[in-house]
């Protein structure tokens, strides 16, 4: 297959090591390195697909340029719209031209993501409780040096989709009656931290994601009737552990199993082999979790900037 890398900032030169020998060209409005400044000068015929790593602004535009002509697209999360009339014609658009649109959720590769869902989906911790997750980044000062990315909602829409989008992956529907719990202004003008939860019955769920965490880190601890799971770190800030305890009753200390990587970031190859499996395959254009995700960030995002200005 053969790929273009629209946008080569830090995402999009990731996309283009992991495509290797399938990218075929680069585009960048102002990048030197780009080979082309805009996606309607690369040659219809000279490409399969196209990997787009831009900022959210010009993102529809581009993906439908792609789309009308039968390309298939891999694109960065998130992919928000002001009305959600946007991303249904999007995916009315991927379906006429039979082409892929996949929305990048790299997470879902994480090889402790993958065993925290078989864990959740094997019942052996019974009846979930809840679940909390932190996702940190150490970021606050690049945000704020970036007019781009330091507005609106702040870290809420960057980190808070991959832990709802993580949630979904591993609890299925999940509803959208979430709250903004606290959101703050500590370095930037945008929210830095932000922390909320669901107002479902169960699990119930509590995120919280910062840029304000030094050394970056996630975890993630799910509380069933049967025992625990946790996750601590990710592979790329390895090392990264899950553990497993089971309860016992009446009380006292669990059985325990851990497993432990030390390993480099395998998501970002993994995402990009099953985005070409995609793309052989050529199943109907579904995106109905971009939908989903719009809808809760939307309204938690005017609820985040109300609260972090006060």
């Amino acid at each position: 297959m053969r790929v273009i890398v629209v946008g080569l900032g830090i995402q999009g030169k990731k996309r283009l090591r992991v495509a290797g020998g399938d990218a075929v060209g680069t585009v960048d409005p102002v990048n030197v390195d780009a080979q082309y400044r805009r996606v309607e000068d690369v040659p219809l015929a000279a490409y399969d697909a196209a990997l787009v790593c831009t900022p959210d602004e010009p993102k529809f535009e581009i993906l439908g340029h792609f789309l009308r002509h039968g390309k298939h697209v891999l694109v960065e999360k998130p992919l928000f719209a002001a009305e959600d009339a946007a991303i249904e014609r999007l995916e009315a658009v991927a379906r006429a031209s039979d082409a892929v649109c996949y929305t990048a959720y790299n997470h879902r590769f994480e090889p402790h993501f993958l065993r925290m869902r078989d864990t959740i989906r094997s019942g052996e911790l019974g009846r979930l409780y809840r679940c909390r997750m932190f996702y940190g980044n150490g970021t606050a000062r690049l945000v704020r040096d970036s007019a781009w990315r330091d507005q609106g909602a702040g870290v809420l829409p960057d980190l808070g989709s991959h832990l709802l989008d993580t949630a979904r992956f591993w609890f299925g529907d999940l509803g959208e009656a979430f709250r903004i719990t606290s959101a703050s202004c500590f370095e930037n003008r945008a929210a830095d931290n932000v922390v909320f939860a669901s107002e479902s019955p169960r699990p119930k769920l509590e995120f919280e994601m910062t840029l304000l965490s030094w050394r970056n880190n996630f975890t993630c601890d799910v509380f069933g009737e049967n025992g625990t799971a946790h996750i601590r770190s990710l592979c790329k800030w390895g090392p990264s552990t899950f553990t497993k305890r089971l309860r016992v009753l009446p009380s006292g200390r669990p059985p325990e199993e851990a497993v432990t990587l030390v390993q480099d970031d395998p998501t970002w190859a993994l995402e990009y082999e099953h985005f070409k499996s995609l793309c052989a395959a050529r199943p109907a254009a579904d995106l109905s979790n971009d939908l989903w995700l719009n809808r809760v960030l939307s309204r938690l995002g005017q609820d985040v900037v109300r609260e972090a200005t006060r």
